[in-house]
């Protein structure tokens, strides 16, 4: 059964298996998240589970989201996600998810927002080669033709041009989970994961696991 909860990247260190290899490993603060809702066929047309994340102060939640927290007796939380799930039967609205949800060895799918970097040109964000960097070339970093001139004169949907770069909501999947610490409600996951340290994250059961 797929299993999911939200989860908030405290940062990167490394850690040290049984043979003494090194495992770069990101931590995620998992949970506790509590469930909010639960979508059926029935009513929703899909099942699904909606889950909270974080402490907030009541005046902080505007009315409608209060109601719709109110609804299953639930404290208002920070965060809220929705993860489609194969079966609904093990959730139930109130109920808690806590890291150990995971278990050393699952495999996970994370979904993030990758890090902000501004307005980039064409060689930081397409990878593009820039032009000889003699005086004389008059062309160093420019993003290069533009396409034709007067026929059709005008440049083609989907150019690769200098633009605004980062903060996309990237999915990184088949990640290892190394070990979860339940004492501490986190969980080590093998490798990057998208966004800043704090960043909030959807973790899941890998699709091609």
């Amino acid at each position: 059964m797929k299993k999911a909860i939200i989860g908030k990247k405290i940062g990167m260190t490394q850690i040290f298996d049984e043979t003494g290899k090194v495992i770069p490993v990101t931590v995620i603060e998992a949970g506790p998240c509590v469930v909010a809702q639960v979508k059926t066929v029935e009513t929703d047309g899909y099942d699904a589970v909606q889950l909270g994340f974080g402490e907030v102060k009541e005046n902080k939640v505007n009315k409608p989201v209060k109601g719709h927290y109110a609804k299953g007796s639930v404290t208002p939380k920070k965060h809220l996600r929705e993860f489609r799930v194969d079966s609904i039967e093990s959730y139930k609205v109130g109920d808690e998810i806590k890291a150990d949800t995971f278990v050393a060895g699952d495999k996970i799918d994370v979904q993030g927002t990758s890090k902000g970097k501004g307005f980039q040109g064409v060689i930081k964000r397409h990878g593009q080669s820039r032009g000889p960097m003699g005086h004389g070339s008059m062309y160093h970093r420019r993003p290069g033709s533009m396409g034709p001139t007067s026929t059709p004169g005008r440049v083609f949907k989907g150019k690769k041009l200098p633009g605004h770069m980062g903060v996309q909501t990237i999915t990184i999947q088949n990640l290892d989970v190394v070990r979860v610490d339940m004492d501490k409600n986190v969980i080590l996951v093998k490798g990057s994961v998208p966004g800043v340290k704090g960043a909030i994250l959807k973790i899941k059961t890998s699709v091609k696991a």
